[in-house]
């Protein structure tokens, strides 16, 4: 009887990839135990061509390819990724190394082996289902046979800077505004490592940060990519209208669609993708906020950030290497692997960063794109003087709030004065998700303030 996909994930956590198969359990001199970190990691999707049931490549050099030689070096860790792209019942198999998958049915169901390749040759890969090898489910895996070997993956940045945050309305009058949105299809660099193909804004995640005033007239254009594979809309929670504009701006690839709306009550709204289905396509990138400042602006404040919470569901658990591939099972089971701020894993921590000095006043816009996880959104060290609770700016701001909640397809805004130098952490305060990718920093600069923190010894630089 087969191992369960949950039992394997426990063994990969709990006791290394040794765990799952015998062949991978010592290093070619019988020394020392593996770990579990692939060497090469291929993914793989069942599929139909030429009237035959296949594996069809996924990632890197072998993506389209059918039935794809997998080259690798002997002594490598293998991790072959397996996605069901027919519905059939499926499973994968090295038999020469022991490694045998289990059965996964239904579309965007996944699975996983790992191994060592012990022995150089040329061995085979199947899917062990009766009758599946001889309709063309059968490949070849070639170790030490000097093929290319899997790259390391390189994607594109898409992680949204948190200071593009427009210019302030001011006191000026209502005006007739353009917001030019194209959606697209990208590989993105989701962690150092590893890739995903994600779908956005503007290339970013999240889209961009758009600013306007209650009373403005507002054009939306939505271009499709022409390279996109999928139908792509905005539904604005700031509209008035069907769909919040997505029952005019369905658009197939290469297709534009627009609308025009009148922004008639001031917010920090939420914007998405709104084709079905709607979670897939908000999960992998597609969503944004809109301001609508009210009559006279916002009160001035030294600093402002833009930040969303989003998560990813994917077949490769959070820290694997290599490309990531959609998991609709994981979606459907609301089970995210990764959760991120910005977009990516070191958005708010490596790839951008967010400062300000002592005495400033700063303003975050913070908006859950989701589509299922509420946040608890904190600052290490902070307290916010003010929120705009659920980003209502006409109401009354709480006041002196250590922890704010944001649904999904919320926002709030919040401000606080930074007092004292240091490292401020944001996170959601259900801190599991710190582990799944979820941090961000604020670094603040300037004298020391006693009166407010004194430290009575060296300050830990990872706190």
């Amino acid at each position: 009887m087969k191992t369960t996909i949950l039992h394997k994930a426990a063994a990969v956590l709990l006791l290394g990839a040794a765990a799952l198969n015998p062949a991978f359990a010592e290093h070619n001199d019988g020394t020392a135990p593996a770990t579990y970190r692939p060497d090469v990691t291929f993914t793989l999707k069942t599929g139909i061509a030429d009237g035959k049931l296949v594996f069809i490549g996924q990632n890197g050099k072998i993506r389209d390819q059918v039935n794809p030689d997998l080259n690798v070096p002997e002594g490598a860790v293998v991790q072959i990724n397996l996605v069901n792209g027919d519905g059939a019942i499926h499973d994968i198999a090295v038999p020469d190394f022991g490694a045998d998958s289990d059965n996964i049915s239904g579309k965007g169901a996944s699975t996983a082996i790992v191994f060592r390749a012990t022995k150089k040759g040329e061995f085979k890969y199947i899917c062990t289902l009766p009758g599946h090898v001889a309709a063309g489910m059968i490949g070849k895996l070639v170790v030490g046979g000097g093929g290319p070997v899997a790259a390391e993956p390189n994607g594109i940045n898409v992680a949204q800077d948190p200071t593009a945050v427009g210019k302030p309305v001011g006191k000026r009058g209502p005006q007739t505004l353009t917001v030019n949105l194209e959606t697209t299809e990208v590989v993105g660099q989701l962690d150092d490592g590893s890739t995903y193909r994600y779908w956005t804004f503007n290339n970013k995640v999240p889209g961009p940060f758009i600013r306007a005033r209650v009373g403005d007239t507002i054009n939306i254009n939505m271009a499709n990519a022409k390279d996109s594979a999928h139908i792509h809309s905005v539904d604005f929670h700031a509209v008035t209208g069907p769909g919040g504009g997505a029952a005019v701006t369905q658009a197939a690839p290469g297709e534009t669609k627009s609308f025009t709306f009148k922004a008639l009550q001031p917010g920090l709204y939420v914007y998405h993708c709104a084709t079905p289905m709607v979670a897939q396509h908000i999960s992998n990138g597609m969503y944004g906020l809109i301001l609508i400042e009210p009559e006279g602006g916002l009160p001035k404040v030294d600093r402002e950030f833009y930040i969303m919470q989003g998560e990813l569901y994917t077949t490769q658990p959070h820290g694997t290497p290599g490309e990531h591939e959609f998991s609709l099972e994981r979606l459907l089971d609301e089970r995210p692997t990764h959760f991120a701020f910005n977009g990516t894993m070191g958005a708010l921590t490596k790839i951008h960063k967010m400062e300000a000095k002592v005495g400033e006043t700063v303003r975050i816009f913070f908006g859950v794109g989701g589509p299922n996880a509420t946040s608890s959104f904190h600052v290490i060290g902070e307290i916010f003087d003010r929120v705009y609770d659920q980003a209502s700016l006409t109401s009354p701001p709480l006041t002196d709030v250590q922890t704010t909640t944001v649904a999904p397809g919320g926002a709030t805004m919040v401000e606080f004065k930074v007092d004292v130098p240091g490292k401020y952490t944001l996170v959601d305060h259900a801190l599991s998700r710190l582990e799944k990718g979820l941090a961000g920093i604020l670094h603040v600069t300037g004298p020391e303030n006693p009166a407010v923190f004194k430290a009575h010894g060296e300050i830990d630089p990872n706190h």
